[in-house]
């Protein structure tokens, strides 16, 4: 594939598939151009956000807007593995073969989504890791690659326990998704009316083969000129408390690629690290991490040409930095000399400054001094 044909593809796939999907879901921008990451990239999202705000529509929007076929499933604690991957086949079965059935399941999809992704169970736990992180589904002596072009998955809650970190981890970008503004309500109402007057149609005319050959350009970017500014990033975010594994480290790069070429560019500019806002593990750390990156993206100028994620305006959310406040305020209880800690507190601090004058701030203020006066003692 060509430098103008990677162009054709990057320009077709924002034209006719996620311009459209924004004008049809009003407030989730942020949502989708991530998708159209996770697709350029070929690796996961995790969706975090209560019931009812549109997770599993975008997902299957995306999907009929490049005509491919969607397998999603509601996962609980009983979910067997059968019911994601397919039963035997009964015939081969009978022929003393151990073959599974995968037709109309997850390892023939070109889009997946998993929905309460936090409810699986040890039972499918080790098959969904191979599959999220290898594209492999292995039962027995039975082997078959996935040509998933990436998967979604979502939950109303964030992981507690090991095994489900490990499955967390698959999901290489986050990103929340809560109920609009009461501003777009109405925007909302209208868009969504509109929606079902057009049920099952699309313009678009890429299909998920011509995705999958689009998902190879990612190798063929230039990442030299921000290795430097990625390096830098990658150990502030690290300093600060975030946990980027040297794996989690490599794979970022081919978001950030893709990125690149989603704006028609071979080469990445500091302006493509606006992903790394979306690799926190914890709610808490969702504002601090948008100040450190946020402050790398204000030191450059906004070009023609920049992914319009990178210098969207993002106004704080105060209940997320209240919750920035308690983690710090929890682990200084613990240890009042932890510089991980006050070095958060400085960071959310920053973040202050962004929010509208009122009652909110006007708290976060005080508990913030109150914080600090704990760590001058």
């Amino acid at each position: 594939m060509n430098e103008a044909t990677i162009a054709d593809m990057a320009r077709r796939l924002g034209s006719e598939v996620l311009e459209p999907l924004k004008k049809a879901y009003v407030g989730k921008d942020e949502i989708i151009d991530l998708m159209g990451v996770s697709l350029a990239a070929r690796e996961n999202l995790f969706l975090y956000g209560p019931p009812g705000t549109a997770k599993s529509a975008l997902v299957h929007s995306l999907a009929a807007r490049i005509h491919g076929h969607t397998f999603d499933y509601l996962l609980s604690r009983f979910t067997e593995p059968n019911e994601l991957f397919g039963p035997f086949d009964i015939r081969r079965l009978r022929e003393g073969d151990l073959v599974t059935n995968t037709e109309g399941m997850l390892p023939e999809a070109d889009i997946v989504f998993l929905d309460e992704l936090l409810n699986a169970n040890s039972a499918i736990l080790n098959s969904l890791l191979m599959a999220l992180n290898e594209r492999i589904f292995r039962r027995g002596r039975e082997t078959r690659a996935i040509p998933a072009l990436f998967f979604a998955g979502a939950s109303n809650h964030l992981p507690e326990d090991d095994a489900l970190r490990a499955l967390f981890d698959r999901f290489l970008l986050r990103v929340r998704c809560g109920p609009v503004a009461e501003s777009q309500l109405a925007r909302v109402l209208a868009a969504g009316w509109d929606l079902e007057k057009k049920d099952g149609e699309s313009a678009a005319t890429l299909t998920a083969g011509d995705l999958r050959e689009f998902q190879k350009a990612v190798r063929v970017v230039d990442l030299s000129p921000v290795r430097e500014a990625y390096l830098d990033l990658v150990i502030k975010l690290r300093h600060a408390g975030m946990d980027i594994s040297d794996r989690r480290a490599v794979r970022l790069q081919r978001v950030i690629a893709a990125s690149a070429l989603l704006c028609g560019r071979l080469e990445a500019r500091v302006s493509d690290l606006w992903v790394l806002r979306h690799v926190w593990d914890r709610e808490e750390q969702i504002e601090v991490i948008e100040s450190i990156v946020g402050a790398v993206l204000a030191a450059k100028h906004a070009d023609a040409g920049d992914h319009p994620q990178a210098h969207a305006n993002r106004v704080p959310d105060p209940d997320v930095l209240a919750a920035g406040l308690e983690d710090v305020a929890s682990r200084l209880a613990a240890d009042p000399a932890d510089a991980a800690a006050a070095d958060e507190l400085r960071v959310l601090a920053s973040r202050l400054d962004w929010l509208p004058a009122g009652v909110a701030k006007d708290d976060l203020l005080r508990r913030t001094e109150a914080l600090w006066q704990k760590i001058a003692l």
